[in-house]
């Protein structure tokens, strides 16, 4: 009975979020971003059609992602709940940025990079420590890396990828040099959670401990910051011009980068979701 009212509770909760949400979004919608018929917007810009076309199925996808991780929160066991609540802040939180990425491609032709950086300040650490919400604590090991323990060398390392690469990409320091100590934070990243498919079990992980119907997806988020992640820097490389493409340099990054965020942040809910189910399953 207990049980069944929490329940009610919690998707009460649920409904009230997703509400305010939507009006959030209604309330965006007059700020900014003004709708355009791309057919004759970008006639004959083949490039320029594209970039706006995946910068709104970036904020659509986001925000529909966002709905569904939120929805299927209460569809998991309480142990998972957390890893579905950051899923759900990972592709909320980029949807916001998504839309004013949109309009000031819109109104501006430029692509934004501060924007862009606003939301992998906040999504990236947030992406990286949804890694321990899925595989439990007991899972996490007491290992330090200059006196950080798993989550401080994930959160450092995820600032260190993110700052440099802003420092790099808009010319405050060397564009190679921002891509170099970017990479040191990428890998930071890798040691403490390791690489996929018993490649390297990484520092901060006893995989030992892992559930066996979290194995699959443990190493799917593996892969997504291996392999995932690969798609950030050869779009760097193009919009920092270490890569002439010419003038059409900084949409082709936009186009990269967006098509890196729809992958990595709703397939890492998505893995992570996957994972919950199965193990709620075993465990009722």
């Amino acid at each position: 009975m207990n049980g069944t009212i929490s329940s009610k509770i919690s998707l009460k909760k649920n409904v009230i979020v997703l509400t305010l949400v939507g009006l959030a979004l209604m309330i965006v919608q007059s700020v900014n971003a003004a709708t355009i018929n791309p057919e004759v917007t970008y006639d004959g810009d083949t490039l320029g059609r594209a970039t706006f076309f995946l910068f709104f199925i970036g904020y659509i996808s986001m925000g529909a992602a966002f709905v569904f991780f939120m929805s299927e929160r209460n569809n998991v066991a309480p142990e998972f709940r957390t890893t579905m609540t950051i899923s759900a802040l990972i592709v909320g939180i980029a949807a916001f940025h998504y839309y004013y990425m949109r309009g000031v491609y819109i109104d501006t032709g430029a692509v934004s990079t501060d924007y862009r950086y606003m939301d992998w300040i906040i999504t990236v650490p947030l992406m990286a420590l949804k890694f321990p919400s899925l595989v439990g604590k007991d899972a996490i090991t007491d290992n330090k890396v200059l006196g950080l323990g798993f989550t401080g060398v994930c959160f450092v390392g995820a600032l260190i990828m993110i700052s440099f690469g802003y420092l790099g990409e808009t010319g405050v320091i060397n564009e190679a040099l921002g891509l170099l100590l970017g990479g040191v934070g990428w890998a930071m990243i890798m040691v403490a959670t390791g690489l996929p498919f018993g490649l390297y079990d990484g520092l901060g992980v006893d995989n030992s401990k892992i559930r066996e119907e979290l194995v699959w997806s443990t190493d799917a988020l593996r892969t997504f910051i291996l392999v995932g992640w690969v798609i950030y820097p050869l779009g760097y490389l193009v919009g920092t011009d270490m890569v002439d493409a010419g003038s059409d340099g900084k949409e082709i990054m936009a186009i990269l980068y967006n098509i890196a965020d729809m992958i990595n942040k709703i397939g890492f809910g998505i893995v992570a979701w996957m994972g919950a189910k199965k193990a709620s399953s075993m465990m009722a």
